[in-house]
């Protein structure tokens, strides 16, 4: 059970990054949504953060995942990756106007949790 939901946390939090990304960037980039400003660009750079934060870990997380699974059960580990989703769930709830990314953070936050539980067995 342990191994899936390593790959569930780590997989989610890369696909949610991803899709957040291309929504909440490059689409709006794209289609011109929004006009050329200081907002803008903090707006951009906002999204462009925490998506590609997700996008990192998670990728991290899976390449451990496959490669030293052992050290994913580390306390240090499971820590940093907690941490990080509480920050994401923290930043989701206070700077972001969409529930979309409130909802990705909270569920990453449940598997990550559901990791760190089982991670001992």
């Amino acid at each position: 059970m342990h191994k899936y939901l390593i790959h569930a946390a780590f997989g989610w939090l890369t696909f949610a990054g991803t899709m957040h990304f291309l929504a909440d960037v490059v689409s709006q980039h794209l289609r011109g949504v929004r006009a050329p400003s200081a907002e803008t660009t903090l707006y951009y750079g906002l999204h462009s953060s925490f998506a590609l934060g997700q996008v990192v870990l998670g990728a991290l997380g899976l390449f451990l995942a496959r490669r030293a699974p052992e050290l994913l059960r580390a306390p240090l580990v499971l820590g940093v990756a907690i941490t990080a989703c509480v920050a994401w769930l923290l930043i989701a709830v206070f700077f972001i106007e969409y529930w979309q990314p409130k909802a990705n953070a909270a569920l990453t936050l449940a598997l990550m949790l559901a990791f760190a539980l089982t991670a001992r067995q």
